[in-house]
């Protein structure tokens, strides 16, 4: 009767304080340069080093900017950041992953790529969004700074037991659906606080149909529901992802490892503490009108009208409209953009691109728009050139920059002015969240890209033109390449 969660977290299980949280082991500890700092400040005032130097893996993200990366970071505060990392990681042994390493990019993009997220562990950082792991079929969560210098002294975290939530998708999703209008159309139903408390396990037909980079979008986004963390049972899609990847088991360990990962799966009678369901031919290509990632609706819709909201409902959706300059009931269709960003841990990924490229392919970027493109990591980027997508995006009026977490957050260079409206394939939407006074529309690749070339918030599925582009994806393998077909 025990569900994934449930046999993961058991084998990891130290000891469970009475009345009290239960002493967990992790597995890897991912560190970056934002929530570490105090961490490695409290093991030096105490005299202690790292209890296991080699399940620490450490790299800048969040500061770094996306161009320029040879060169001195100008920003003295990232700077300071950046340069305390590596000057930590060297001190105390650990593996550091810094700006023009290959190895380096946005950490929850690294973990997969590198082999280094695995099924069955448990994962933390100091961040987030640390969720994206569990699409690997593994534990993983965020954790505070204070947590961080924990594991680090002992690699063991204390940790209250989630609630376990099963969200199940039945059925195939339809024309231009991705991962992320998924992740959008569950919030905009069950809103940001709909699975507070719970550790969410995804299934169902449409999730099992997601390619790996569609499960870590899935899962990334699960934080925005109020989730401790997402995860989805490993199968041949996720072992055939890790087989041969630089920290991936290898000869007769991978044998082994594999052996172990296929009994990772909730059993046939295991009980949830709450089941969901939705039908995967009720979601549409999605985008967002508000100020968090719940209020989301299918493109082609028109914003809620106040009709039957309470008061204090009926003040916040009015705040948060009035900030985007929109109003209730009209369509966002035709509306102007200013701004579109392609990255991100959510979507930065080298599906991500190829999805971007297959819509802009032979068109040209609208004058209007600035574009930021951002690989999730120099891998990506080595991808996106072996596979000739710089020389579509090139030619369509685009550049690529160097990696980093970019314009997802108001951390580094890439923010997006005043009053502007930014097309985001990032996770977040808040007040600010991509520089002071932005406008943020969360989207998929697609979305995105369809804006990028027309300069409006469009209908990418019904964009003929775009239609004709999905042989590049087809040519990949992605799953929404059969999505486009008419």
């Amino acid at each position: 009767m025990n569900t994934l969660f449930d046999k993961i977290w058991d084998a990891h299980v130290v000891q469970k304080v009475e009345d009290g949280p239960t002493q967990l082991y992790i597995d890897r500890l991912y560190c970056h340069e934002v929530t570490s700092p105090q961490a490695f400040s409290g093991l030096r005032e105490r005299g202690i080093k790292c209890f296991r130097p080699e399940k620490i893996f450490c790299m800048p993200d969040h500061n770094t900017p996306t161009h320029d990366q040879d060169k001195p970071i100008e920003d003295p505060v990232s700077k300071t950041q950046v340069d305390t990392l590596a000057k930590n990681a060297e001190e105390f042994g650990l593996a550091h992953f810094g700006m023009m390493d290959k190895k380096n990019g946005i950490i929850h993009v690294v973990g997969p790529e590198r082999g280094l997220t695995l099924p069955g562990m448990t994962i933390v950082c100091g961040d987030s969004h640390t969720s994206t792991h569990g699409a690997m079929g593994a534990v993983a969560f965020g954790i505070g700074t204070s947590e961080v210098e924990m594991v680090m002294a002992s690699q063991c975290i204390l940790q209250t037991r989630p609630k376990t939530m099963r969200i199940t998708v039945d059925g195939k999703l339809g024309k231009g659906v991705t991962a992320k209008d998924v992740a959008l159309y569950m919030m905009s139903k069950m809103t940001t606080s709909g699975a507070t408390g719970y550790f969410v396990e995804y299934a169902g037909e449409a999730v099992r149909s997601l390619t790996m980079e569609g499960r870590l979008t899935l899962c990334n986004l699960s934080i925005e529901m109020g989730a401790r963390g997402g995860m989805v049972a490993p199968d041949e899609t996720t072992f055939e992802y890790i087989k041969g990847r630089e920290y991936a088991p290898k000869g007769e360990a991978w044998d082994k490892a594999l052996a172990y990962w296929k009994t990772l799966k909730s059993d046939e009678d295991a009980v949830f503490d709450k089941e969901v369901r939705f039908a995967a031919e009720d979601i549409e290509p999605m985008i967002t009108y508000g100020t968090n990632p719940g209020m989301g609706m299918g493109i082609t819709q028109h914003i809620p009208t106040t009709e039957g909201m309470g008061e204090a409902a009926r003040t916040s959706f009015m705040k948060s409209i009035s900030y985007m300059g929109f109003q209730p009931g009209e369509p966002l269709l035709g509306k102007k953009v200013d701004y579109v960003f392609l990255g991100a841990c959510t979507n930065g990924r080298i599906e991500d691109f190829r999805a971007f490229a297959s819509i802009v392919k032979g068109r040209r970027k609208a004058e209007n728009v600035v574009a930021w493109l951002v690989p999730g990591s120099w891998m990506v980027d080595a991808q996106i050139r072996e596979e000739g997508l710089d020389k579509i995006l090139e030619e369509a009026g685009f550049a690529i920059r160097q990696p980093g977490c970019s314009a997802c957050l108001a951390m580094n260079d890439d923010k997006v002015p005043a009053g502007k409206y930014a097309v985001s394939t990032s996770n977040r939407n808040f007040e600010g969240r991509q520089g002071p006074g932005s406008r943020t529309l969360l989207a998929s690749p697609l979305v995105a890209a369809a804006a990028a070339v027309t300069g409006v918030i469009t209908d990418m599925a019904n964009d003929l033109e775009a239609a004709k582009k999905h042989s590049l994806l087809k040519s990949h393998g992605y799953d929404v390449a059969i999505a486009l077909e008419s």
